[in-house]
């Protein structure tokens, strides 16, 4: 009896909520799950939208530990090509055409993120809020694109990349 009332209160909620709510609900979110250069998966992100930008939830490991390292959005959404080094996914995400870098004069691009610390244990965890970028935008959307760990960090003033180093680690935003 009290399996069936569960349900049926379950049920309830979600006709309460109603499932274009729900299907709201998943759209306002984003996976993305890293693979290092081995195509080994080595993390994931979750990205959340809000009003007028995009949470990010970041946890890379197998990295070099005590270690600022870069970390953007790229153009493309393509993380196939890791014996490559991650090329496929592109430049930096920069629909304004601006100059790389948050210390630059018209900078920075969409896609600049702030340099991210590596731990002891060689683990990037992050929490990052952008402004700059939207989950589902013509213009600044996201979703379909990529995130790129570098080995290096971002100098936020070097166009194009900001002296970054290769690229170890990617992950499109799914």
């Amino acid at each position: 009896m009290w399996k069936i009332l569960t349900l049926a209160t379950m049920a309830g909620a979600i006709a309460t909520v109603g499932v274009p709510a729900l299907a709201q609900q998943a759209k306002s979110t984003a996976q993305a799950n890293f693979v290092d250069l081995k195509g080994k998966e080595t993390g994931r992100a979750h990205l959340t939208a809000s009003r007028d930008g995009v949470l990010f939830e970041v946890e890379v490991s197998g990295l070099e530990p005590r270690k600022w390292v870069a970390l953007h959005i790229h153009e493309t959404g393509n993380c196939d090509d890791h014996a490559e080094g991650h090329k496929a996914s592109g430049g930096h995400f920069n629909p304004g055409k601006s100059e790389h870098g948050f210390l630059a004069a018209n900078g920075p691009h969409a896609g600049d993120l702030p340099n991210q610390y590596v731990a002891e244990d060689g683990v990037l965890r992050a929490q990052i809020y952008s402004s700059l970028v939207r989950l589902d935008d013509p213009e600044r959307g996201i979703r379909g694109r990529a995130m790129i760990v570098h080995a290096g960090s971002d100098d936020y003033r070097t166009d194009p990349a900001g002296g970054a180093g290769d690229r170890i680690a990617c992950a499109v935003i799914e």
